[in-house]
């Protein structure tokens, strides 16, 4: 029976497994990204989402193995913890409501930034908040990281440079300041 499964996918382009665990918790689209297969995936990808989303699918998957796991034990070590909350916002930051389609070079953005651990301070219910104040940021303060990463398609050590440089200054001088009643 293993046969006909590994037929079918090697004569399409692919196969997208869904779950309704998933969509029943808010992740949409409800996509397992363990289970899923595709052949043209990374081909139409720009090279600067391959940069940042080459260990993703493993990252998810792991983090949802080690979630189900968690369930049962109360005992869990830093780097599980760690890994676990490094899911949960990898998790909400690809969370994409209907008719809100976001442009490759924002995806890529806060893929990176989260994937580096620059949300690791910001609370899973602030992502939202933080990732729409992060792209408006760029926008104003650091115009040419979305440009270049529209135009050149990827990353090297100079955007790596002004992308750490934009973020940390966001966190610096606008995140949360409002919430603080301060005027940045």
């Amino acid at each position: 029976s293993a046969y006909i499964p590994t037929n079918v996918i090697s004569i399409t382009d692919g196969q997208i497994f869904l779950e309704s665990d998933l969509f029943n918790s808010g992740v949409r689209p409800a996509i397992n990204v363990g289970n899923s297969v595709s052949r043209v995936g990374g081909s139409a990808q720009i090279k600067a989402m391959k940069q940042v989303a080459g260990t993703l699918r493993i990252d998810l998957a792991q983090f949802r193995e080690l979630a189900a796991f968690a369930q049962f034990g109360s005992d869990l070590d830093k780097a599980t913890q760690d890994q676990l909350e490094k899911g949960k916002r990898l998790t909400e930051v690809l969370k994409q409501g209907q008719y809100q389609p976001m442009e490759v070079e924002k995806q890529v953005f806060i893929i990176w930034a989260v994937s580096n651990g620059f949300a690791s301070d910001v609370a899973v219910e602030d992502l939202k908040r933080f990732e729409t104040e992060l792209f408006a940021f760029a926008e104003n303060s650091h115009p040419a990281i979305l440009e270049t990463l529209r135009t050149k398609k990827s990353i090297d050590d100079e955007l790596k440079g002004s992308m750490t440089e934009a973020v940390e200054d966001f966190k610096a001088t606008r995140w949360n300041k409002d919430a603080l009643g301060v005027n940045a």
